[in-house]
């Protein structure tokens, strides 16, 4: 399930490439979550390290994340 969450995030990320040359990539809904890099690739990598730290995050503060594709993550109650 969070492979599929994660795969459906990055499907909705956007790129720009910035004045300086470097790629920027962030995903709508996901406040503070984007990378900055000198390849597309190397952007998306980053991009996608930083969205998994940042659901790492959430998740562990029993925070709400964005419901994507029907796709809910939620920490369990004990």
């Amino acid at each position: 399930m969070l492979t599929e969450y994660i795969v459906e995030a990055m499907s909705q990320a956007q790129y720009k490439i910035l004045e300086d040359g470097t790629y920027f990539g962030e995903i709508p809904g996901f406040q503070g979550v984007w990378g900055n890099a000198d390849t597309l690739e190397l952007c998306r990598r980053e991009l996608q390290e930083v969205l998994e730290e940042w659901l790492v995050l959430k998740l562990w503060d029993n925070e709400d994340v964005p419901q994507l594709a029907g796709i809910t993550l939620a920490k369990k109650s004990s």
